[in-house]
């Protein structure tokens, strides 16, 4: 059951009790030196999106931890708290963090990501997305990190499960955002949830998406439809790849990603994978609610 102070709906304005303390945040936000474009009430109980200006890759890592430490501080001072967990409430919608990228070129500052073809891309962005398609699973631990991480990237809720790319697609990996002027042409990477380290996050997204630059990668064709009612041999038959479904699988398909430990440096990347594996090995230990519910009078 929603508490009563939380029943608002997706962008919900008139009837949502928690628009005050929203505005809150965004005040202060702005105060710490954050463009805040948009801020709505989303679709889960006690969901809210904040929506913040684009910077250059470093600044922006800045500006999500001190938005972090900004919104937890303000929901304390109203008796709340801002949790970033991926997926906090059992059939809920998730928590993400979906990062909108483009490239500038360096002589004239121009958005290289703008183009002529249907989606408005140019062959930059087509090897970028490439790129990021053919490391989303090596990427993943990294941009969704925890083991509740991988009980949001699950079907059903609107979560990128399926490597594609699309515009209208909310399923895709990567969305194509509808852009009216060229020079705000960019693309979304919807896998990275909120308890992501951004400088990490950021960098591999980089380092995957000028790897599909550098070799040329070709970029498959889109795939607008809804792909939840697929199974397993139409998915192959389509070419369409899925996420790593748990902490274990992400490890591993880090451990085979060349470039993604490259970006993230050997000392690092062997650190991160051994803290990852301990994790995974403490949580296969964990017997839950669930299982005691389920088991402990039939077994």
């Amino acid at each position: 059951m929603q508490p009563r102070h939380d029943r608002g709906s997706y962008f919900d304005f008139a009837t949502d009790p928690t628009v005050a303390v929203r505005q809150t945040m965004a005040e202060q936000l702005r105060a710490m030196g954050l463009e805040v474009n948009t801020l709505h009430h989303e679709v889960g109980c006690g969901q809210h999106e904040i929506d913040v200006g684009a910077q250059e890759a470093l600044k922006a890592a800045d500006d999500v931890v001190t938005f972090r430490y900004t919104l937890r501080a303000i929901a304390q001072q109203h008796g709340l708290t801002a949790t970033f967990m991926p997926k906090p409430f059992q059939g809920q919608p998730g928590s993400g963090m979906h990062v909108h990228q483009s490239l500038a070129r360096v002589g004239d500052g121009g958005n290289a990501f703008a183009g002529d073809d249907d989606y408005g891309l140019s062959d930059v962005a087509k090897h970028f997305i490439a790129g990021q398609l053919h490391h989303a699973a090596g990427m993943c631990l990294v941009l969704a990190p925890l083991i509740n991480s991988y009980k949001r990237l699950v079907r059903g809720f609107e979560a990128p499960v399926f490597v594609s790319w699309a515009r209208t697609n909310r399923g895709a990996l990567v969305r194509v955002p509808h852009v009216g002027r060229p020079e705000v042409t960019r693309v979304e990477l919807r896998s990275p949830d909120p308890s992501c380290n951004p400088y990490l996050a950021f960098a591999v997204m980089l380092r995957c998406g000028l790897d599909g630059i550098e070799r040329h990668l070709p970029l498959p064709p889109p795939v607008e439809e809804s792909l939840y009612g697929f199974d397993d041999v139409e998915l192959e038959r389509r070419n369409v790849g899925l996420l790593p479904d748990n902490l274990k699988d992400a490890i591993t398909a880090l451990e085979a990603d060349e470039v993604v430990l490259d970006a993230l440096g050997d000392t690092l990347s062997e650190r991160f994978l051994e803290v990852k594996a301990l994790e995974w090995k403490e949580y296969r230990t964990q017997v839950t609610p669930w299982e005691q519910e389920q088991y402990l009078e039939r077994a």
